[in-house]
């Protein structure tokens, strides 16, 4: 039975509908959506990694946590790789070489982990490697993102946004279970060694990123570039100084620098709980499918929702719900008949819908806060403004285990850390009139006129919008 053309067509109207949020399917699409797949499927080694660094390097919560923080560094200074590759072009061109390479270090780290690296100052240089890697790749990408993001409609609002963290959780959907399955069956090593194919997926889909060489005129495309970035930087300048734009971003940062007990909580659920990798792996199953249902959430119902609302709401939410985990650091949920597993199960599939429905508009009010023509640029700034808030996050967790003693075998003051950590998420509250007003927040990148940069010019920095290489996104609010 022949299938006709019409219903070829419904068909294709329908995937681009309900499984592209509306967004057409070219390939350069799928090229990027395949990029942020990729970083979902690292989360393979993440088990491997905490593993390697607690039981192999035998590294304390504080020393783990601190280590996080350091790796966060190549996304604080993600404009940087902007300037490079905008800069220096190679064989002519801006972005797929960059994405080649990016796939070849992020290869190269993994196999590193796997062979030579036997000290805590080898695996931090490693595991910075792996990151400089996705964040290079991030910022050739995501300049994309924010350039369709920007034509959305109100209506629209968020659907790239939500598209890329769904290819990002569906790769770490796949690879969650497998992750814990892994390691009852095969070394840490092992696991980088699978793991290290995966970057090389991004040097693949390089070449399907659409991009016109740069011209062979040097000292004309030297001129050129110089006045498009000199442009840039008094429109960047400008809109800096706008209260509309560094004031949310401010909030953002608050928001963002609480302290976090995530390196505590893995060292007491692996050595005090004894909760194997398989398991683990259960768990990081179900934070996968909570990242998507967030997404959906979002999607569905919170698109068009009032950032302060969503902020609000989720910030005390978050905070409650967080303090549950009380009952499982002081093992009330025995007494109360609950499972460690089971509580733990529960409690992480809630923490992740909320962490993802609260993260999701971060993207969507960066995005929105750039005005014309310097998208890129301001947005790359907003974000390595978050990362950086997100290391200091690390670093004072890190300070408080150490000084509360939570060591990898003395838990006895985490129910200390889980209620300080808890309340501090509420440090932003004070601070909502800063995000946009209901009537004003799709009227924000308005207020400066646009760049008017050279249409066959790239703007001078790409942009950053995902999270850390080994921190999930449930980590958001499940780490508070």
């Amino acid at each position: 039975m022949l299938v006709s053309s019409s219903d070829l067509s419904n068909v294709k109207e329908s995937i681009k509908e309900k499984i592209f949020f509306g967004n057409e399917p070219t390939a350069e699409l799928i090229a990027i959506l395949t990029v942020y797949f990729v970083q979902g499927i690292l989360g393979l080694a993440r088990l491997a990694v905490s593993f390697f660094l607690k039981d192999e390097l035998g590294l304390t919560p504080a020393q783990v946590s601190a280590l996080m923080g350091i790796v966060a560094l190549p996304w604080i200074i993600k404009p940087l790789f902007g300037f490079i590759s905008d800069g220096f072009p190679i064989f002519g061109y801006r972005r797929r070489p960059y994405l080649v390479l990016s796939g070849i270090i992020g290869a190269a780290s993994w196999v590193s982990l796997a062979t030579i690296v036997h000290t805590p100052v080898l695996a931090t240089a490693a595991i910075a490697l792996g990151s400089l890697s996705v964040a290079v790749s991030d910022v050739i990408v995501d300049s994309l993102v924010v350039e369709r993001a920007r034509v959305e409609s109100q209506a629209e609002a968020g659907s790239l946004q939500s598209l890329c963290w769904g290819a990002s959780a569906f790769g770490g959907l796949i690879t969650a279970y497998f992750s814990g399955v892994l390691l009852e069956h095969f070394s840490n090593r092992t696991v980088f060694w699978i793991t290290a194919s995966f970057p090389l997926i991004v040097s693949a889909v390089a070449w399907f990123i659409a991009e016109s060489p740069v011209s062979k005129d040097g000292s004309e495309n030297d001129h050129t570039n110089l006045g498009s970035i000199q442009h840039q930087l008094r429109q960047l300048r400008q809109a800096i100084t706008q209260k509309s734009i560094w004031l949310p971003t401010a909030f953002l940062f608050i928001w963002q620098a609480t302290p976090t007990a995530e390196s505590a909580f893995f060292f007491f659920t692996t050595n005090e709980l004894h909760f194997q990798p398989e398991f683990l792996g259960r768990v990081r199953l179900v934070t996968s499918v909570a990242s998507l249902v967030g997404i959906w959430i979002f999607q569905r119902f919170l698109k068009t929702v009032p950032f302060r609302v969503i902020f609000g709401w989720s910030t005390i939410l978050s905070a409650a719900l967080g303090m549950t985990m009380l009952l499982l650091v002081t093992h009330t949920n025995r007494a109360l008949g609950i499972d460690d597993h089971w509580f733990s199960l529960g409690d992480s599939l809630i923490l992740t819908v909320m962490g993802q429905i609260a993260y999701m508009p971060v993207l969507v009010l960066a995005a929105r806060l750039c005005p014309s023509g310097v998208e890129a640029t301001l947005f790359a700034l907003l974000m390595s403004v978050t990362n950086l808030a997100g290391l200091l996050s690390y670093e004072f967790g890190a300070v408080l285990m150490h000084w509360f003693g939570i060591t990898e075998t003395n838990f006895e003051n985490l129910w200390l850390l889980v209620i300080l950590t808890n309340l501090s998420t509420l440090l932003p509250l004070p601070f909502l009139s800063w995000l946009p007003a209901a009537d004003s927040q799709t009227e924000t990148s308005k207020n400066l006129p646009p760049a008017s940069v050279p249409d066959h010019e790239e703007s001078f920095v790409p942009n950053m919008m995902p999270e850390l290489m080994l921190p999930e996104l449930e980590s958001e609010v499940a780490r508070d």
